[in-house]
């Protein structure tokens, strides 16, 4: 008789011990990647910060506390399980083709939103290749690209007294096993949820909504999230 067991399909919400994972973030010393360090290390990972000047990413980390570590970029890459891509949009290809190397075999996370700005507000750029994390793909073929974390509020992530962030983070990715990583990434900050959002082809609509939550937050004086129903 065949044991049909392990046919069974994987539970979503069964998420992989993340707890031992060096987080790295690359533009550190800026409001989002500060703030997700912050909220990482206050969760208990062990977190690097990455900036062009190591000098730079040392005294954001000792400001941050937690026992955050500052470096330059590419020995933020080479010491990080999981790297953070947090950088502006214009900086985002230079910064991701000098680092190819350091970055190749990592878990990279892009958290890039391609946006420009006019008079009448924020609005989405569209990259050649589609979005920002099918640019960091197309740049490091070595490592394996996952996006998430694009609505997330600066505000909220860098403030002490915000004990929970209650917002849903979209994960999108090629393969299971990174996103699941990612997922259980952003479980570890309170009021925060990991959700699957689909493969890298998808990522333009997620980067791009950022422009319509800009408009939200300055029409109601807000920080607004996202919330997935009935998941």
């Amino acid at each position: 008789m065949t044991d049909n067991s392990t046919d069974q399909p994987k539970d979503p919400h069964d998420l992989p011990d993340v707890s031992g994972l060096v987080v790295g973030v690359l533009g550190g010393t800026g409001d989002q990647g500060r703030g997700l360090a912050y909220r990482f290390a206050r969760a208990g990972q062990k977190v690097v910060i990455g900036s062009r000047s190591a000098e730079r990413a040392r005294a954001a980390a000792e400001e941050l506390g937690h026992s955050v570590e500052g470096a330059d970029n590419a020995e933020c890459a080479r010491r990080s399980d999981v790297v953070i891509i947090a950088v502006p949009w214009d900086g985002h290809g230079p910064t991701l083709s000098a680092l190819r190397e350091e970055l190749a075999g990592k878990l990279v996370v892009d958290c890039v939103n391609p946006l420009g700005f006019d008079k009448k507000g924020a609005y989405a750029l569209v990259p050649e290749e589609g979005s920002a994390a099918e640019q960091a793909a197309a740049l490091l073929p070595g490592s394996r690209v996952t996006a998430a974390f694009h609505h997330l509020s600066a505000v909220l992530l860098q403030d002490p007294s915000v004990e929970r962030i209650d917002t849903d983070v979209m994960v999108l990715g090629e393969k299971r096993a990174d996103t699941d990583t990612v997922q259980a990434l952003a479980g570890l900050i309170p009021g925060m949820r990991g959700v699957f959002a689909g493969r890298l082809r998808n990522a333009h609509q997620v980067e791009s909504l950022v422009a319509n939550l800009i408009s939200v937050n300055r029409r109601y004086k807000a920080h607004a999230g996202l919330r997935v129903t009935d998941v």
